[in-house]
């Protein structure tokens, strides 16, 4: 295979959009539609890859065939594989055990999707080559997996069907591609600040030419706050920079942010600070409301930036001070969503669904944990708090001093995600909610929606007096917002 292009940009199955997109006849995206959608993001929004989402709901396992089928003409000009990429999140058997046969299925899968494209390239072009795996913590999880590919699904390729007969692939054909790239997604603060030791002795003991690795925003700040999840992404980078010094791998970090604040704040207006806050970041991920929220032209230029912004080193930060913070930050976060977990729950449960989607496993699903306490996935969350004009990102805020304060507003993204968060608060309820914020948010300025505040002060309203009727509520500000979560 020639050398590999790394996307600058990936396509995901998110469902943090309000909009339903136009080749959509439903708002809720499933099945044949997936397919499509994967097709518009290389056609119309020119993005090179697409993530094909295993984990946690139905998913159509020959979206390589259909791909190439029914877009004949664009994918012989763009070959998959080469000119774009479809990458498989898949689940990961050390978490999610009644999903875990499914990884196995999904990498039986992958020679399958292989034939169809050498018959319809007439040349050997591996269509898939790369997985990414959620809530990797250990070498070993890679390990696993990349070894599972090699030993188990093409190394049975020599046995022999029956004693003294001829080999599988004899039988039925080679199966390629002979190995695959496993991604790592790492998802909790403590295993990204410490994303090098992770992936230093897999790299150690299986030599690649290059390596990417998936840091995620949104579940860190669901469970450990959007400053843990800030700061956290950038001790990891950091760390990551000088792990690729010091083995001399690429090593290509993807990074996995949302149109929400609270999730990244990677939306079509907001590109440029999220490209100087991360520089050294290689993938950004586009998410639903990326691209379904903002008019066409606007998110086609903004996908066009970050594929033409020049990649660079890390920011430099102290990550004793920023491990400090996150330490003294995170259980006042913990504390406060806990208390409002019912709140939290009754609001998420009325969030209008984009996608068909089975539980997720997080941290808040294991009692040892966090107590007893189970919330919605982040973007439900999210939803549920901007909905009652309490904006996540200011949870726990009073546990830090004026030089926590002023450390963090070294970076400037910092006070411009408050203050995109606050324009979609309601002080009233906020405050209410949460007394201690009260003169501490001193440092921002910021003027928020009067249209947001009313809808979130009837929703509110709505929710004391036992009401049920908040999805159209819910749907309006989402609307206003420019995403659902």
């Amino acid at each position: 295979m020639d050398e590999r292009k790394v996307p600058r940009c990936m396509s995901t199955q998110h469902p943090d959009n309000v909009t339903q997109p136009f080749f959509s006849d439903k708002a809720l995206i499933e099945g044949e539609t997936e397919v499509d959608e994967a097709y518009y993001s290389y056609s119309h929004l020119g993005i090179e890859e697409q993530m094909w989402d295993y984990e946690g709901k139905e998913v159509d396992p020959h979206v390589v065939k259909k791909l190439l089928s029914k877009n004949e003409a664009f994918f012989r000009e763009h070959k998959l594989g080469r000119d774009c990429f479809l990458t498989l999140r898949v689940p990961n058997p050390s978490y999610e055990r009644n999903e875990a046969k499914i990884l196995i299925e999904t990498l039986e899968g992958i020679p399958r999707s292989y034939d169809v494209a050498r018959e319809f390239y007439g040349e050997d072009i591996p269509p898939i080559f790369e997985v990414i795996l959620p809530m990797t913590t250990s070498w070993r999880d890679i390990e696993r997996v990349l070894c599972y590919y090699k030993n188990f699904v093409v190394g049975k390729q020599d046995k022999p069907v029956a004693k003294g007969d001829i080999t599988l692939a004899e039988w039925i054909g080679p199966f390629r591609p002979e190995s695959i790239n496993v991604i790592p997604l790492i998802e909790d603060v403590k295993h990204i600040v410490k994303a090098d030791e992770l992936l230093r002795e897999f790299l150690r003991r299986h030599p690649v030419p290059y390596q990417r690795v998936f840091l995620a925003r949104s579940d860190p700040a669901l469970n450990y706050g959007y400053i843990s999840a800030f700061l956290a992404a950038e001790v990891g980078l950091q760390r990551l920079y000088d792990l690729q010094e010091e083995m001399g791998i690429p090593i290509y970090p993807i990074l996995g942010a949302g149109s929400a604040p609270f999730r990244g704040n990677l939306k079509p207006a907001n590109v440029d600070n999220c490209l100087q806050s991360y520089p050294s970041v290689q993938t950004f991920t586009i998410q639903s409301a990326f691209k379904y929220d903002y008019p066409f032209e606007q998110v086609r230029q903004a996908i066009e930036r970050i594929k033409d912004y020049p990649r660079g080193k890390p920011r430099e930060v102290d990550e004793e001070r920023s491990l400090e913070i996150i330490r003294k930050y995170a259980p006042r976060y913990r504390s406060a969503v806990e208390s409002l977990a019912g709140l939290i729950n009754h609001i998420a449960s009325r969030v209008p669904r984009r996608r068909k989607r089975k539980l997720h496993i997080g941290l808040y699903g294991y009692s040892r944990e966090v107590g007893k306490v189970h919330l919605p996935r982040a973007i439900r969350f999210c939803a549920a708090l901007y909905s009652i004009g309490a904006p996540p990102e200011v949870i726990g805020l009073e546990a830090l001093n004026e030089e926590d304060i002023a450390y963090l507003c070294q970076d400037p993204n910092f006070k411009r995600d408050l203050r995109d968060a606050l324009t979609w608060g309601n002080e009233d309820i906020l405050f209410h909610l949460f007394p201690e914020l009260k003169g501490k948010l001193g440092f921002i300025e910021y003027e928020t929606s009067k249209e947001h505040r009313a809808i979130t002060a009837k929703i509110y309203e709505i929710y004391s007096q036992n009401g049920e009727e908040l999805t159209q509520l819910i749907t309006e500000a989402a609307y206003l917002r420019g995403f659902l979560g």
